[in-house]
């Protein structure tokens, strides 16, 4: 006789209200950080190729350490600086924006009500409920107002009206792992002679981005193989890239009559 896993199914009015209020809080909080990690990530990431291409592409032209290290430290501090006020920028525009379409929709809850009960009644039955169900749940709902714009906002606009993302946050974040990681492919060129500090460079950065691929994945729910080798791949190219255009720029730049 097989025996089911399944959980009991608990009717929704024994559930306790505190419990579901800290539930659902901590599930917000993971989503939060879900976010943050995405924009850690992707700093890194692009903190890593983007510098391990401008060391490797230096290396290659002048195969001279102060050179690497003054070209790899300038992209350093430039990248924090574009990524966190970018990041900054894009969050703060981002939210100016959907503030401005909540109070369109807060607008139309207040002069239209019955249009925005209708269209809410149109959306739930969209997404599958029976006509007269949805009609009876928009009816309920457009009781308060406050519940019948967040309905609104939610279904119609995919978006939040309360939402705690932090746009100074959000760039410090960005910023910060772009700079540790960008790290990663210039240290070698301090302790190690151009040529091994080369390798090492690429090498290091190869594995650092493999094992963010492959950290990735716990969230993502691929398998950590496959997403670690993406992302190796891309800075793998980066780094192959730079080099032969640093090797074969000064021979063109030296084609087209400008000296060294």
């Amino acid at each position: 006789m097989a025996i089911s896993n399944r959980h009991p199914v608990v009717p929704a009015a024994q559930y306790d209200a505190a419990w579901l209020r800290q539930h659902l809080t901590q599930e917000r909080r993971e989503a939060s950080l879900l976010s943050e990690i995405r924009e850690a990530i992707f700093g890194a990431q692009d903190g890593l190729t983007s510098v391990l291409a401008v060391v490797s592409t230096v290396s290659g032209a002048t195969h001279q350490p102060f050179q690497v290290l003054v070209a790899g430290f300038a992209a350093t501090l430039a990248g924090i600086f574009s990524m966190a006020a970018g990041e900054y920028m894009s969050s703060k525009s981002q939210r100016e924006i959907f503030d401005a379409q909540i109070a369109t929709e807060a607008k139309e809850v207040e002069e239209r009500p019955g249009e925005a009960e209708a269209e809410v009644a149109f959306m739930l039955e969209e997404e599958g409920l029976a006509r007269e169900a949805a009609l009876r749940v928009a009816r309920d709902l457009a009781t308060s107002k406050n519940v019948l714009l967040k309905t609104m906002v939610e279904k119609e606009l995919g978006l939040a009206v309360e939402d705690d993302a932090n746009a100074l946050r959000g760039a410090v974040v960005m910023g910060g792992s772009f700079g540790v990681a960008a790290l990663v492919p210039i240290l070698p060129y301090l302790l190690l002679p151009v040529t091994a500090a080369l390798w090492v460079s690429v090498i290091l950065s190869g594995a650092m981005l493999f094992a963010m691929g492959a950290l990735k994945s716990r969230w993502t729910g691929r398998h950590w193989l496959p997403s670690g080798l993406e992302i190796f791949a891309l800075g793998a190219f980066a780094g192959i890239v730079g080099y032969f255009f640093g090797t074969l720029l000064p021979a063109a730049l030296g084609v087209a009559g400008i000296p060294g």
